[in-house]
């Protein structure tokens, strides 16, 4: 009878790694993400996924000091580990910067015309969260400026000029005119635009648009 050894640590017992996320697949991503100006499309549980390759993988590494009398065995396999987890965390970061400076540009491109409903969906969810709050945030400074510049308005006059809502296109639409003569569109389906809130809610009723964020 013929027994087969498998004398490599790392695939077997404690080291066997369950299949996840690669070191290939997060450099893929952070490639794609440099070239090009749109915001990419990710897994939706992306940040996860890495979080828990990261997690494996200082795993290993630690397990790999357990016995000190085997580490002849596979301590350039613990260099390339270690190495690779710290390649790994560099290119995560890289990636997530460069979408948060692409969220920037949305945020600025929503409250001045529109972005895509492309664009909306390769949002990650907290990706989500971090452009409504800013979206938010530049509205408010909106009407602090409007309240400032054009104090000879009533209050109530400057919230219906001024308060915004994200809305999503659901069919293509003509230009339009708001109250305050100002022409706004054309506007096409599945376009993410940023609107007067009276325009908005005109646009919902008819059937026009769905509102995207409250």
């Amino acid at each position: 009878m013929v027994v087969s050894h498998n004398h490599n640590p790392f695939k077997s017992g404690i080291f066997v790694l369950r299949e996840m996320i690669t070191y290939n697949d997060i450099y893929e991503a952070l490639r794609k993400e440099r070239y090009s100006e749109q915001l990419q499309p990710l897994p939706k549980k992306f940040v996860q996924e890495v979080a828990e390759y990261i997690k494996e993988k200082k795993k290993v590494s630690k397990q790999s000091d357990i016995e000190e009398s085997d580490k002849a065995l596979f301590s350039d396999e613990e260099a390339k580990i270690k190495k690779q987890l710290e390649n790994a965390t560099a290119i995560f970061n890289e990636l997530m910067l460069l979408r948060k400076k692409k969220l920037l540009g949305l945020v600025f491109l929503a409250s001045e015309t529109g972005i895509s409903k492309r664009d909306f969906e390769n949002m990650l969810d907290f990706e989500k969260e971090l452009f409504d709050n800013l979206i938010s945030s530049v509205q408010d400074s909106e009407k602090k400026l409007a309240s400032e510049i054009n104090n000879s308005h009533s209050v109530g006059d400057e919230n219906l000029y001024k308060e915004l809502r994200l809305i999503l296109f659901l069919e293509d639409v003509d230009e339009l005119i708001g109250m305050d003569g100002e022409a706004l569109g054309p506007f096409k389906k599945d376009e993410i635009v940023n609107l007067p809130k009276h325009v908005a809610d005109i646009l919902i009723s008819d059937r026009k648009a769905e509102i995207v964020l409250e």
